[in-house]
């Protein structure tokens, strides 16, 4: 497993949360946003180095990121809706490998477990991480950032440990 570069669209909820692990590990981060730099919080701080479309079309931005990533993750709380499902069908479109977390059926530990292997499997360079906004599931963030520190910590110790 080695990610080099983590990729969404910045906005609240799980995309937030995935760029903001991937700075706090020092792992590469980007992506496309809408023109604007906007999200449901207002406009996005610059610490984040993204790249705005030519279009304030939340979509566009959707379809960017999936086509220029290797995979797509979605993290959920339960069936996917509105963007996340956009998400699923462009990762479809673009024939990307796609794996769909649902934390209702999965317990962090499982979820930690089904993706590493899932990583491994499909070696994935750059990573697109999607999922409902704060607004639609208000503990999706800090669910995510567990979830992700877990997984991406799990991935360097396994790189560095020449016993692992």
């Amino acid at each position: 497993m080695l990610i080099t570069r983590i990729i969404s669209g910045c906005q609240t909820g799980v995309d937030r949360a995935a760029v903001d692990t991937a700075i706090e590990l020092g792992i590469q981060h980007g992506g496309w946003v809408p023109k604007g730099r906007t999200a449901e919080d207002g406009e996005l701080n610059h610490q984040y180095h993204v790249r705005e479309t030519p279009s304030p079309d939340v979509n566009l931005r959707t379809e960017w990121n999936v086509r220029d990533s290797d995979a797509t993750l979605i993290i959920s709380s339960g069936q996917l809706t509105g963007g996340s499902r956009f998400t699923q069908q462009m990762a479809h479109q673009y024939k990307r490998p796609l794996l769909h977390i649902d934390l209702v059926k999965l317990s962090i530990p499982e979820a930690v477990e089904q993706i590493i292997q899932w990583l491994y499997s499909t070696q994935v360079g750059t990573l697109n991480i999607a999922g409902p906004r704060r607004s639609e599931d208000s503990e999706i963030y800090q669910r995510t950032k567990v979830l992700l520190r877990t997984v991406l910590l799990l991935g360097k110790i396994e790189r560095y440990c020449p016993f692992c």
